[in-house]
């Protein structure tokens, strides 16, 4: 593999700089840039420094400096090799600073939770990720993937935000149901750490399963058995719950609901409980 820069020193630019070896690392913080560079062992750089340093970069940004950082690096006279920017939201196109100056370029967005770069280093190997662009760029990306023990996965362009509403919905908003799951505990009469130590084994199993044997094998609780009348008591119970969480819970409800129905759960049960759950508050 070619030497490799990495452009911006957040959580997946520190652990794909240290799991390929980065020879150096910049970011617009020299702090930052400094500690990053002691956790990958890449030298730290300037943006305009690190075309010096490697004709393969990662853009690793926040997806709202990905264009600037693509004109940083082709004013500083990255004019060939190739550039792969993170992002599972945006294209190739936002590298156009880089591909108008000669530039290769591509995505290589890793499908996987990075809450900080040392797990991040832990998680990344044999993860998907979602990669396109230019022949050589992409090449590159199927290199690193391999490389990573990974799976390239080709997402059309008219598909991309489809596709990371996806990412987010089996991530944050798995954790964000999880924290309403808590505050319910809470209201229940439980502090936080008691509500986490009591619902981690039900939330491991429940995405345990769900991936061994598919969300429709792996579904349980009352709208699987159609129980209409412990899901009005729930309802009733969220009455007086912050709203955010009650139409969450209602959300979730109906596409629970659509998994019960494949499981075979009778139509008018089902209707019942789809009645339920749309009833205006």
């Amino acid at each position: 593999m070619p030497p490799i820069a990495i452009a911006g020193a957040g959580r997946v630019g520190q652990a794909l700089g240290r799991l390929l070896r980065a020879t150096a690392i910049a970011n617009r913080t020299p702090a930052h840039a400094a500690e990053a560079a002691a956790f990958t062992g890449a030298q730290a750089v300037s943006y305009a420094d690190l075309p010096n340093h490697a004709t393969h970069i990662i853009i690793a940004a926040p997806d709202d400096a990905i264009p600037e950082v693509a004109r940083l690096l082709a004013d500083a006279g990255m004019h060939a090799g190739a550039a792969l920017h993170t992002s599972g939201a945006r294209g190739p196109e936002v590298l156009a600073p880089l591909a108008g100056a000669g530039v290769s370029c591509g995505t290589l967005h890793p499908l996987q939770t990075i809450a900080n770069p040392e797990e991040g280093v832990a998680a990344l190997p044999g993860a998907a990720f979602a990669i396109d662009g230019a022949p050589e760029a992409l090449a590159w990306a199927n290199e690193i993937v391999a490389a990573l023990g990974g799976i390239a996965l080709r997402i059309p362009p008219e598909s991309r935000a489809v596709y990371h509403a996806a990412a987010v919905m089996a991530s944050n908003c798995i954790i964000a149901t999880l924290a309403a799951a808590v505050a319910l505990m809470q209201e229940a009469g439980l502090d936080e750490p008691t509500a986490l130590r009591a619902l981690a084994p039900l939330a491991r199993t429940s995405l345990e399963n769900a991936l061994r044997l598919s969300p429709t094998a792996a579904l349980t609780g009352p709208i699987q058995r159609g129980d209409s009348e412990t899901v009005r008591a729930h309802l009733a119970a969220l009455a007086t719950a912050p709203p955010e969480i009650a139409n969450l819970y209602r959300a979730a409800g109906l596409e629970t609901l659509a998994l019960a129905r494949r499981r075979g759960l009778p139509e008018p049960t089902a209707r019942r409980i789809a009645d339920l759950l749309r009833a205006v508050r």
